[in-house]
């Protein structure tokens, strides 16, 4: 007979059981890979995974393209994961091939940050994880030269790769899904803390953004409850026009303020319900008074985060390809 542990307090199918012994059962996601430090197999690129010197010991993995030299500039990219807040891991096999794919294909360097997940650490602890990984990774471009500390338990202050590689002067942020939805809270913050010139770009990737109110075709969607439910769940009961989740809201700071100097991408896929926020997004930061280009790229016929889960489709490589050509602007 099962005990009062093994009962099922919350169900967020088909994501993740909850039990009431605070056990969490994920029911999707693809398995922990190590990453490639002599190259990918398929791409060539190299991936290492590091400590960042940060308080919370926040930690992340590198993906560097084949470089012509040891000291080859390239544009740099602070990337955040998606899979709703509560799954996944920056060290998982979907996020690792795809940004494998990504930086090959842009020739880009990718940070990939690992943040904490839901419900052991709702939100704010991916924003404030991700903010902290901002900071410290543009703390990297004022310093000259590689220190090891003296303490071999002690994360490294600086990163090699990032030291002979990163052009910070091509600094973008950029996300999936959950992901996106960080880029936008991370750009406003950076706005208020005097960061807006570092940012050069950002894209948004089928932003998980959503409010109280229908818009477009969202009525007829069969996963609207889901989609309700997820926030309230990765939030612990934040309300659907909370500006985090809702930056179109009456209470949400205006898009103008957006901390990004020069380039907004938002993609979004013609059958995915998250849809219609991300086109309103872009619509309403076009108008905002916020001082940069932004464009929309729609792929017709494809659902949520159908590059990620499908790298070799036509559609995938091509919504790749758009993405690199952002990122090499």
């Amino acid at each position: 007979m099962a005990t009062t542990n093994d009962e099922i307090e919350l169900e967020l199918l088909p994501f993740l059981r909850v039990y009431k012994s605070h056990r969490v059962e994920r029911l999707l996601g693809s398995p922990v890979v190590p990453p490639s430090p002599e190259g990918d197999s398929q791409t060539g690129v190299s991936s290492k995974d590091i400590t960042l010197k940060s308080p919370s010991l926040l930690s992340a993995r590198l993906f560097l393209p084949t470089t012509t030299t040891t000291t080859q500039k390239l544009p740099l990219l602070l990337y955040f994961r998606g899979s709703a807040f509560c799954l996944e891991s920056a060290f998982s096999f979907i996020p690792h091939r795809y940004l494998s794919l990504l930086s090959a294909r842009a020739f880009v360097l990718i940070v990939s940050i690992e943040y904490r997940i839901a419900p052991e650490h709702p939100l704010p602890a991916a924003y404030h994880d991700s903010w902290e990984a901002l900071q410290w990774l543009l703390s990297q471009s004022s310093q000259g030269s590689l220190t090891t500390s003296s303490n071999a338990d002690q994360p490294q202050q600086l990163d090699q790769w990032i030291l002979d590689h990163a052009d910070f002067d091509r600094f973008f942020i950029g996300g999936d899904s959950a992901g996106a939805n960080i880029v936008h809270n991370v750009a406003m913050r950076a706005s208020s803390a005097g960061l807006t010139s570092r940012i050069r770009g950002m894209f948004l990737s089928q932003p998980y953004f959503w409010g109280s109110t229908r818009i477009g075709f969202e009525a007829g969607r069969p996963d609207v409850d889901l989609i309700s439910r997820i926030w309230v769940f990765v939030s612990g009961g934040a309300g659907l026009d909370d500006p985090n989740i809702n930056p179109l809201a009456k209470e949400a700071p205006r898009l103008a303020g957006l901390g990004c100097s020069k380039f907004v991408l938002v993609c979004v896929a013609g059958e995915d319900t998250l849809k219609e926020r991300g086109k309103a997004y872009y619509e309403e930061l076009k108008k905002s008074g916020w001082d940069g280009e932004v464009d929309l790229f729609e792929v017709e016929g494809e659902g949520h985060a159908f590059q990620t889960l499908d790298t070799e489709s036509g559609n995938s490589k091509l919504m790749i390809g758009r993405l690199a050509s952002f990122l090499n602007q």
